[in-house]
């Protein structure tokens, strides 16, 4: 029962994290309503272009924040007497249910972001040496395409390739191709552009 109480507070504390509307948030300090404006996306790239870098980079880091904070709840949690099961598990589904919370915020009717901030915040605590290799390919994608999107999508091809020769077939892998994949579904509408040659370039 200690077990399950464990997971149930991970997740939902993980949810919530994930669900406060950091961009929101700051865009309204710039008058900006950040649902209307630009690609009406709740996330750190759409407020960089409509309120400038320091809003942007601000959301950015806030957004990873949960992420890493969400991560680490079983960790930090266990210093107040909550019995933790399995801790890696439980990061997991902590980080899981910010990405969730960040895509689908109870504070905005269940609309977010895309989730690539939250994953990375989370995966820095969680699985760096992927995280990392991932975040330099989204650096060398997006300065030579200038687009977000792409980069971020070739990062989250790389999460399971680079888990996969660094941890084998265990769950990090597992938990890499399921972030994997719900970053392309939460993309699906900028890989249409990217097709059809649509896309804003950052």
């Amino acid at each position: 029962m200690e077990y399950a109480l464990a997971y149930i507070a991970t997740a939902v504390a993980g949810y919530l994290l994930g669900s406060i509307p950091f961009a929101v948030i700051i865009a309204s300090c710039c008058r900006v309503d950040i649902l209307k404006a630009g690609s009406g996306n709740p996330g750190a790239t759409n407020v960089k272009r409509t309120c400038g870098k320091i809003p942007g980079n601000l959301c950015f880091v806030l957004d990873a924040a949960k992420g890493f904070a969400a991560a680490s709840f079983p960790v930090w949690a266990g210093y107040f007497g909550l019995k933790m099961a399995d801790t890696q598990i439980l990061e997991f589904v902590g980080l899981a249910a910010a990405i969730l919370g960040h895509s689908f915020s109870i504070f905005l009717k269940f609309r977010g972001g895309k989730g690539v901030s939250v994953t990375i915040g989370g995966l820095l605590f969680v699985m760096l040496y992927p995280i990392l290799i991932g975040l330099a390919i989204w650096v060398a994608v997006f300065y030579a395409s200038r687009y977000v999107s792409l980069a971020s999508l070739a990062m989250a091809v790389s999460l399971p390739v680079s888990s996969w020769f660094i941890f084998g077939n265990s769950l990090p892998f597992y938990m890499a191709l399921a972030i994997a994949a719900v970053i392309f579904y939460r993309h699906r509408s900028n890989i249409s552009r990217l097709i059809k040659g649509t896309e804003n370039r950052f």
